[in-house]
């Protein structure tokens, strides 16, 4: 089985380049050729640093779980709710063929499947895939929206619990399927239009949840902003009862353009089946090589680390961190989104501080690393106050949120440790 799909970029379709793909049994290839426009170009730019501005084919190798897809292009590839959904919906077509007596497909799904089920409106960054005929991928069907309107968030709240429960309908998986995102992992999410016409990303609360977790990363996103963090947009809706978190994509422009964007992971050029682990330096290192602002972006991320180390946020793989192109191989970081308290697990970051320091979730660590960052150690105790200052006020602004004493209570341990009074001593 072969594809070749044709990679544009931005709201104008500028050809980008083309996409292979080759499937011969359990094998799997694929190569990307920029188009002899975009070279020529004087606004073209290197997608990611892996896939270099230069003519002819670049093949990928997929290594364990990876992507068979350049880092960039696997960045659009749906995510573990979205695979979920697609892999349901496929199930159930070939469900419903054999009933009509019709022969089911019975091959699986293969990555160019999985890659090509995203909605164009939705897919995240700039990259937009037309197939052979000449079809953006995922386009509006008759008859219905390509993204719903936050009216219908009961609806698709209604939808994602019943795939989570395995009681979904063709219906619930109709309105679901390529309306995922690639940012977000495993949790039920769907995207959306806000009330100012503006794309976001709806995250449902689970059926499996313990607490309040949506409620928890609205609040969390609130005392990023409120400590400095440039943050994605966040705010807190009520769907019959059930809170939803509305993030508004920051990789659209208030009047729709899509920005490039890429992970942390593709930006350094880390794949899934990589066995060593990562650390923030190699991000400094990145930025310091293709930032537009590097100093700013770079005490950006410090005062970032702070405030996840407050918060006990230790999800912060490197595919929930990523980068905005700004002009001509200049890049700079998006805004922070997927900010969770995690008050139940071990205070270990995912991308270490430093090799030196591995992964321990420590103000110690973090001050260790203010030479190689670049940060006076006034600055930093001024940036590690701003911080502790906003986090110290979690309770008052949950409250404000409406959370009750009992949601509270449930993050107490995500706010309140031994580093938070570090954070204090440090400032001394």
């Amino acid at each position: 089985m072969r594809h070749s799909i044709a990679v544009h970029i931005g709201e104008e379709a500028t050809p980008l380049g083309m996409l292979r793909y080759d499937q011969q049994g359990a094998r799997e290839s694929a190569a990307f050729e920029y188009h002899a426009g975009w070279l020529r170009a004087a606004e073209g730019f290197s997608i990611e640093p892996g896939l270099p501005l230069v003519s002819g084919p670049q093949f990928h190798r997929k290594t364990g779980d990876g992507s068979v897809f350049h880092n960039a292009i696997a960045d659009t590839e749906p995510d573990g709710w979205g695979r979920r959904v697609i892999q349901r919906d496929h199930a159930k077509r070939r469900q419903e063929a054999r009933r009509a007596g019709n022969v089911a497909e019975t091959r699986p799904l293969n990555a160019m499947d999985y890659l090509l089920a995203v909605d164009d409106m939705s897919r995240v960054g700039a990259l937009r895939l037309q197939d052979e005929e000449g079809r953006y991928q995922r386009t509006t069907e008759e008859g219905r929206r390509t993204t719903p309107p936050l009216i219908e968030i009961g609806q698709l709240l209604a939808a994602t619990q019943a795939v989570e429960t395995n009681t979904e309908t063709a219906t619930d998986l109709a309105y679901l399927r390529g309306r995922g995102t690639s940012l977000g992992g495993l949790r039920p999410k769907c995207s959306v239009v806000d009330d100012d016409g503006r794309l976001a990303i709806g995250k449902f609360p689970s059926v499996a949840d313990d607490r309040a977790v949506t409620k928890g990363e609205v609040l969390a996103m609130n005392l990023a902003r409120k400590a400095g963090v440039d943050a994605a947009e966040t705010r807190l809706l009520d769907s019959d009862g059930a809170p939803v978190a509305l993030i508004r994509r920051f990789d659209r422009t208030p009047n729709g353009n899509r920005l490039m964007y890429i992970s942390a992971a593709t930006m350094i050029g880390a794949e899934a089946a990589d066995a060593g682990e990562h650390s923030y330096t190699e991000l400094v290192d990145v930025l310091r090589q293709h930032g537009s602002q590097p100093a700013a972006n770079i005490e950006e991320l410090w005062r970032r680390i702070a405030f996840s180390i407050l918060i006990t946020n230790v999800d912060d793989h490197l595919h929930n961190h990523g980068f905005l192109h700004v002009h001509r191989g200049q890049w700079r970081l998006a805004p922070a989104f997927d900010i969770n308290p995690f008050p139940e697990r071990m205070r270990e970051l995912k991308t270490w501080i430093s090799e030196e320091t591995g992964p321990e979730a420590t103000v110690d660590a973090l001050m260790s690393v203010i030479a190689y960052f670049r940060i006076r150690s006034d600055r930093a105790k001024t940036i590690l106050a701003e911080v502790e200052k906003a986090v110290a006020s979690w309770r008052e602004e949950g409250r404000a949120l409406g959370m009750t004493p009992q949601e509270l209570d449930s993050f107490t341990d995500a706010f309140e440790h031994r580093e938070r009074q570090a954070a204090q001593r440090a400032q001394q």
